[in-house]
């Protein structure tokens, strides 16, 4: 699975990518029909508690699959956002399978 990462307003991050590379590398392990993932970190300065976005839209067969969150911190929003895509990608997986 091929991963592109785009930071708007934001220092670009290696550990960052690293991390969100890994958390979704284990994903495609499970569910062998996705095919690339866009990721994108943005900063929104209106938030003070939060501010730290992470957008990720997954490429597979059929519809895209988007998901998005608002946390403190970076990290916090890739878990995030990757526990929405899990729920997504489990109900998606149930229309591929065979009977």
């Amino acid at each position: 699975m091929t991963v592109n990462f785009e930071y708007v307003n934001v220092d670009v991050s290696e550990t960052l990518s690293v991390f969100t590379k890994k958390r979704l590398e284990k994903l495609s392990t499970k569910y062998e029909f996705l095919i690339s993932a866009q990721v994108y970190f943005k900063q929104d300065d209106k938030n003070y508690d939060a501010g730290k976005i992470c957008n990720i839209e997954l490429s597979l067969p059929g519809p895209r699959i988007y998901a998005t969150s608002n946390e403190r911190e970076y990290e916090m929003a890739v878990n995030e956002t990757i526990r929405d895509l899990k729920r997504q990608l489990e109900k998606r997986k149930e229309t591929y399978k065979v009977y």
